[in-house]
């Protein structure tokens, strides 16, 4: 009974800490699988190869008691398979040790070999160069946005920010996704939008916008809190499924947090209630015959200290200002021709597309520049 409650005892302990120790091997061996790709295969046969020259020094600077010059030319001769003799004899135990250690060099060879010719045959040099070319292009942005998570929310937003000629960059670990990107010509990175890494690399330090669009709320909390901390001016837009996270998005750092849940429950409910007033925002939103754009006032801008009347915006762009939001936050709508237009202001205007421009120079200070 003693001898059996003491082996009940001793593998109550040792197999809790044999699995604990399998479960941390496979996860840095998919770690380490994850962050190298398609070139794991190359770096898993030398770290193999490694592993065996490692076990011919043993065997020719410990078990023979060579030196360690003579131990590491020795391994040298033995796994190029020169055909050099030994430098000194060797024991019968050494020998034997010796056999295994040219059978794993040939195999460790022959496997790296193999996983060269894979990746020669595969085009996945041509991927790594492709990658290196699109990191290149990625560097050279600033002012982008960075969109995290390529799903159903986050390919609209691209597709809002192409119709708009902005510069993207997207975050995915979605094969399938992936796969998507490349087809529809995107900027993207394959990877884990929570790492510092992939955020650095999609440039969030020179970045104007970031939205946090992966499905889990814990991965965009992680997102926002890891971006504001590596950009202060940074705008952040986050997506939230749950109510109970929007708070916590908002200490993270996000300057706003959007439900598409409620936001298409109402948008649901506005088109049966309201549809005329709903075709009307689609019409200005979408920008095709009629369009609503915000527009900053320079300090510099020939608009500062006149109100809406002298300041001619109307007959000269034939643009209405339907919204002035001030630098401190409060939005005054339909403003009163007498407002005064102050530098920091945003000017909400509705009109022909193609009439924005010219407010937008004005607004900027550099119509005088470009005459």
């Amino acid at each position: 009974m003693n001898t059996c409650s003491l082996r009940t005892s001793f593998l109550r302990r040792f197999l809790p800490r044999c699995s604990a120790g399998i479960r941390g091997f496979t996860g840095l061996y998919q770690m380490v699988k994850f962050r190298f790709g398609t070139f794991f295969p190359l770096v898993l046969g030398a770290g193999f190869l490694l592993t065996v020259f490692a076990y011919g020094l043993f065997i020719f600077l410990v078990v023979e008691g060579w030196s360690l010059l003579d131990s590491f030319y020795q391994v040298v001769m033995t796994l190029s398979t020169v055909g050099f003799m030994e430098l000194h004899p060797l024991s019968d135990r050494a020998r034997l040790m010796v056999s295994f250690l040219i059978l794993m060099g040939v195999g460790s060879f022959a496997y790296l070999v193999g996983a060269f010719t894979q990746v020669v045959v595969e085009g996945r040099l041509q991927d790594l160069w492709g990658k290196r070319k699109v990191q290149k292009i990625i560097d050279s942005l600033a002012d982008h946005y960075i969109i995290c998570g390529y799903g159903r929310i986050g390919a609209v937003v691209a597709e809002e920010l192409r119709r708009e000629n902005l510069p993207v960059v997207v975050i995915e670990k979605d094969p399938e996704l992936l796969f998507e990107l490349e087809r529809d010509n995107y900027l993207f990175l394959a990877g884990d939008a929570t790492s510092d890494e992939f955020l650095i690399a999609a440039g969030v330090e020179r970045a104007k916008g970031l939205f946090a669009c992966v499905s889990q709320d814990a991965e965009n909390v992680y997102i926002t809190l890891s971006s504001r901390q590596f950009n202060s001016e940074l705008t952040i837009i986050a997506r939230a499924d749950r109510p109970e996270s929007v708070a916590k998005l908002e200490r993270a750092g996000a300057n706003r947090v959007l439900t598409p849940h409620q936001i298409g429950g109402k948008r649901i409910a506005q088109v049966m209630l309201r549809p005329t007033v709903t075709d009307f925002m689609d019409l200005a939103t979408q920008g095709h015959n009629l369009q609503m754009e915000e527009i900053p006032v320079r300090p510099g801008s020939e608009l500062v200290g006149k109100n809406l009347i002298t300041s001619g915006i109307r007959p000269r762009f034939n643009l209405m200002i339907i919204a002035i939001e001030k630098a401190g936050g409060k939005m005054t709508f339909n403003p009163h021709p007498e407002v005064t237009i102050e530098a920091g202001d945003t000017l909400i205007a509705v009109g022909p597309p193609e009439n924005f421009s010219g407010l937008q120079t004005v607004c900027r200070g550099t119509q005088g520049d470009e005459a």
